[in-house]
C-alpha cells in the first residue's frame, strides 16, 4: 500500500509525457498540412479537422478510464496516420519552375576563368515601391585578384534579434556586388517565418548591385541596415566570393529549401566561414541574426577603433546616409557621419 502514491504519481508523469508528445506531432501535422496539402483551403482544413480529431481520440484515452479500453486501437490508428504523413512530407520537393515573384525569379550563376569571373542575372532595379519597379537583370565580369574589401550588411525590419544578412564584395575599380541568399517567393507570396519550418519557400542566392537590394531595405521599406567592414585576408575574400558562386550555381541546377532555423540568410554564410576557418564556433548569436556584430566584434572579425559593440553599432548605421537617391549610393553610405560637435560655453 504504501507504494500506491508512488505509482499514481508515476502514471501521471507518464501520462503528461505522452500527451505532450502527442500535442507536439499534432501541431507539427497541422501545419505541415496548413502550408503543403492544397491550394484549396476546404480541403486543408478537412483534413486538418480529422488529423486533430484523430489525436485527440488518442489523447482521450489516456486520461479518461472509460476509453481505456480503446487506449491501443486509437494510438495504432494514429501511428499510421502519421506514418502516412510522414512519408508524404518526405515525397515534398523543391522545384526550380515556379512562378517566381519578379526580384527572385533569377539566380546568380558564375563561369570562372582563373581569377576572371563572369556573373550572369545580377539584379539591378529601379525601385520606387515595393510594387513599383523596373526590372534589370545584367551580367558583368570580376577580377578576383582585384577585391579589396568585404563588408557585413544587417537590416533590422521588426525584433532586435533577427536581421536580414547580405555580404558586398568591393573592388579595386569602386564597383561593389552584393550576395543574398533569400528565400524563394513565388508570385504574390507573402514571407511567414513559420512557413519558413514547413517547405514553404525555396531558397535563392541573388547577386546585387548595393543601389538594389541595400537600397531597397534602406530607403524603399524603411527597414535600420548596418554596415560592418570585415576583417579577412585577400585569399580567404576570393574563396568566400567562390562558395557564394558556388552556391549560387548549385542552386540554379538543384534547388533547396530555405528554413527558418538551419538554412537561412545568416547560417549559409556562417557554414561559408566554417569552411574558410574551422575554428570559428557555432553560436546562438548565429541563429539569433541581429546579434552577430556582437560574436563578430568578440572575435574580432570586424575592423574597428571602438572599444565596444554599443559604439561600434552607432557608427555602423548607415541609415542617414542611405537618403538620397540610386545614383552614388555605395560611396554615400560610406561616408562618415559628422560627429555633434560640443557646444561652446556661456560667457559668465
Amino acid at each position: 500500500m504504501t507504494y500506491k502514491p508512488a505509482l499514481i504519481f508515476l502514471t501521471f508523469l507518464a501520462q503528461a509525457f505522452f500527451s505532450l508528445v502527442l500535442i507536439i506531432i499534432t501541431i507539427w501535422g497541422s501545419l505541415a498540412l496548413y502550408y503543403q496539402l492544397s491550394e484549396s483551403r476546404l480541403i486543408t482544413y478537412a483534413a486538418i479537422g480529422l488529423w486533430v480529431l484523430i489525436a485527440l481520440a488518442a489523447l482521450s484515452t489516456l486520461w479518461f478510464s472509460d476509453l481505456q479500453n480503446y487506449r491501443k486501437a486509437a494510438f495504432i490508428i494514429f501511428a499510421v496516420v502519421f506514418a502516412v504523413l510522414l512519408i508524404w512530407w518526405h515525397t515534398i520537393k523543391p522545384l526550380l519552375n515556379r512562378d517566381w515573384a519578379p526580384e527572385v525569379s533569377q539566380t546568380v550563376t558564375a563561369e570562372y576563368n582563373g581569377d576572371m569571373v563572369r556573373l550572369d542575372h545580377i539584379r539591378d532595379f529601379d525601385w520606387r515601391t515595393e510594387k513599383d519597379f523596373t526590372t534589370n537583370w545584367k551580367s558583368a565580369d570580376y577580377n578576383l585578384s582585384k577585391i579589396k574589401s568585404v563588408d557585413l550588411f544587417l537590416s533590422y525590419w521588426s525584433s532586435p534579434a533577427i536581421a536580414h544578412t547580405l555580404v558586398s564584395f568591393g573592388f579595386e575599380d569602386g564597383r561593389q556586388i552584393v550576395f543574398s541568399a533569400e528565400i524563394r517567393k513565388k508570385r504574390g507570396q507573402a514571407f511567414s517565418e513559420i512557413g519558413g519550418f514547413f517547405k514553404d519557400f525555396e531558397l535563392a542566392m541573388i547577386a546585387a548591385e548595393e543601389s538594389d537590394i541595400v537600397y531597397l531595405r534602406t530607403n524603399i521599406r524603411g527597414e535600420r541596415v548596418y554596415r560592418y567592414h570585415v576583417d579577412i585576408e585577400p585569399e580567404q575574400a576570393r574563396q568566400l566570393f567562390r562558395l557564394y558562386t558556388d552556391t549560387g550555381n548549385r542552386l540554379s541546377k538543384e534547388a533547396g529549401f530555405y528554413n527558418t532555423l538551419t538554412a537561412n540568410c545568416t547560417t549559409v554564410v556562417f557554414d561559408m566561414a566554417r569552411i574558410l576557418d574551422p575554428s570559428i564556433a557555432l553560436d546562438y548569436r548565429v541563429l539569433l541574426s541581429g546579434y552577430l556584430p556582437e560574436y563578430m566584434f568578440e572575435k574580432q572579425l570586424i575592423v574597428t577603433a571602438e572599444t565596444n559593440v554599443q559604439s561600434m553599432r552607432l557608427n555602423a548605421d548607415i541609415s542617414e546616409q542611405a537618403k538620397g537617391s540610386r545614383e552614388g549610393y555605395s560611396q554615400r553610405i560610406r561616408m562618415a557621419m559628422p560627429q555633434p560637435q560640443p557646444q561652446p560655453q556661456a560667457a559668465e
